[in-house]
């Protein structure tokens, strides 16, 4: 059996939120209980998952960088914070049963399948080259021992906080 590397189940994650978008959007403005299950079922993955990033595989991802790899990241990191500071707090301001609920929620799921394809595409073919394979192997092991620990729960608590204030 392969051994997961960080690459690997980011875009594993990647792909089950791509899954509960499309079933969001399938939804009915009648379906609140449903759309309320699939939004946080978005966000308990979402969340850890960009908190980590932001938190661990961006910084290391930058400090082996050159040019064209400091430029992806800096799109990553804008793109995270759109969706952090705007695209979120929206999503959570509408009613579940409305047609602005059904568009903000549409708009989230287009950024993060546009933001986790760049990231494939781009990012992780950069990171490849920039970290060896152990490296990548312990960067996995890093991050889901980092979202079962205090620090993890306690980093996603907050940005949940934050996105409600907003």
């Amino acid at each position: 059996m392969a051994t997961d590397t960080i690459l690997t189940t980011l875009r594993a994650e990647h792909d089950e939120l791509r899954g509960l978008f499309d079933k969001l959007k399938d939804t009915t403005d009648r379906a609140e209980k449903t759309r309320g299950e699939l939004l946080d079922k978005i966000l308990a993955g979402l969340v850890p998952h960009a908190k980590w990033e932001e938190l661990v595989f961006y910084p290391e991802f930058k400090a082996r960088a050159d040019r064209d790899g400091l430029q992806t990241h800096a799109e990553a990191v804008a793109e995270h914070r759109a969706v952090e500071m705007r695209v979120i707090p929206d999503v959570l301001n509408a009613e579940l049963t409305t047609p602005e609920f059904a568009g903000r929620s549409k708009v989230f799921g287009e950024f993060i399948d546009h933001h986790a394809t760049e990231e494939e595409n781009t990012m992780f073919k950069m990171a490849k080259t920039l970290f060896s394979t152990d490296e990548l192997v312990q960067l996995d092991a890093d991050y889901k021992a980092w979202k079962a620990s205090d620090d993890g729960q306690a980093a996603v608590q907050q940005a949940m906080a934050e996105f409600q204030a907003a």
